[in-house]
């Protein structure tokens, strides 16, 4: 059986392919970056600095994105993006001083987190909803999210092979993370191919009475704003590359093992997307946010009191099944609430929090792992997370879309 929605078209195909390129080079950057780092004998509080500046700089390019979304062809600012990607993985994989990794970083695509932060996320969702029926919306996304999540795992079940082939040709470890990186850039001409295949819908020129935000809806995407700030501000204490170099100090662990552990965690994310599908259908968008969202946060506390490594892998990897589940019914709800003018807008003023308002706490959570071994600021991001969780249902309980009413 078909995962694609019935109403789905070629241009919602074409969109899966490119989101799961990008999801497996992400995956692979993720695992890599911290040992990369470390290498080049950089501290916590520097690497967190450098993971810091990579989501300033994602929210700052999803927010441009979505600002110009209304004046430009998406097709255009596809194809900008994409230029930029190619740039920031090669100039990345050739560059050693710190200064200079901050300043790549920056102003680069590149993506320390498991998610989806980068100037193509508002782009690509504002043309998957209009490329299927608000019926199918949530399973649409839920598709998505799962190439997403199934395909970054696979990425970083893979991010030890340029290593392991660095050195059985006499190469450093340091030669096949800079090949990483390379191969990150390269993989932006596949996706200027596969931009340029979609439909007119695409090519659609702006017209004059197009505009971000109406009031109304902008009322409604401030406050989710507001919210979503809330969540990555604690997601900013725990994201992929912080819980790497967590488990790097503390269990030594290699990166192909925590590649695998990664794979495990992101088959499980992939697979909660379809399962949030159903649980949305019964109980709504919100609640299924809410509900799953909560138990993720309380696994993640108790991965910081495991006493073993193996003890505290199979919660991470436990918790992979509920923490990503909200992820395809956030994104359903937001489409659903505004016109379809307006998702680009909405998309990327809804997405840039997960960069802007996680971008300073990896410093503190680097600086807290340059002091203890123990997960603190796991602590910290499962309390924030919890917070936002019941303030959501508060807030939005009963603004619900078109195929619940």
């Amino acid at each position: 059986m078909s995962l694609l929605p019935a109403s789905a078209t070629r241009d919602a195909r074409l969109l899966l392919a490119t989101r799961g390129i990008r999801a497996f080079v992400d995956g692979t950057v993720y695992v890599i970056l911290p040992a990369f780092l470390l290498q080049l004998g950089f501290s916590g509080v520097r690497i967190g600095f450098i993971i810091a500046s990579s989501l300033l700089g994602s929210g700052a390019l999803t927010l441009a994105a979505g600002y110009w979304a209304h004046r430009f062809t998406p097709l255009r600012l596809l194809f900008v993006s994409t230029f930029v990607m190619i740039s920031t993985g090669i100039c990345f994989g050739l560059s050693s001083p710190f200064l200079l990794l901050v300043i790549i970083a920056a102003i680069g695509t590149m993506n320390p987190s498991a998610g989806d932060v980068s100037p193509f996320l508002p782009l690509e969702q504002s043309l998957l909803s209009a490329s299927i029926t608000n019926s199918d919306r949530t399973a649409m996304f839920a598709t998505y999210n799962l190439v997403g999540s199934l395909v970054g795992a696979v990425g970083a079940l893979c991010a030890g092979i340029p290593i392991w082939i660095a050195e059985r040709t006499g190469h450093s470890a340091q030669f096949g993370h800079r090949t990483s990186f390379i191969m990150y850039g390269v993989s932006g001409f596949a996706l200027l191919i596969l931009y340029s295949q979609l439909s007119t819908a695409s090519r659609r020129v702006p017209t004059k009475t197009d505009r971000a935000l109406s009031p109304s809806s902008r009322h409604i995407v401030l406050k989710l704003a507001a919210l979503f700030s809330l969540d990555s501000l604690g997601g900013g204490f725990a994201t992929q590359a912080i819980f790497a170099l967590w488990v790097y100090q503390r269990f030594d662990l290699s990166s192909s093992t925590l590649g695998v552990i990664f794979f495990a965690t992101g088959v499980l994310s992939a697979i909660s997307s379809l399962l949030a599908v159903r649980i949305s259908q019964r109980i709504g968008l919100v609640r299924t946010m809410v509900f799953t969202h909560i138990p993720a946060s309380v696994l993640l506390i108790a991965v910081a009191f495991m006493p073993t490594v193996w003890w505290a892998m199979a919660l991470f990897i436990l918790r992979g099944l509920l923490s990503q589940m909200d992820v395809p019914v956030r994104t359903s709800y937001v489409m659903a609430v505004v016109q379809p003018s307006e998702r680009a807008a909405a998309a990327s003023i809804t997405n840039v929090p997960r960069s802007l308002a996680s971008a300073l706490p990896p410093i503190a959570a680097g600086w807290m792992l340059d002091k203890s071994h123990f997960a603190w600021p796991f602590l910290i991001c499962a309390t924030f997370k919890i917070i936002y969780d019941l303030l959501l249902l508060w807030q939005f309980r009963n603004i619900r879309p078109p195929e619940e009413q």
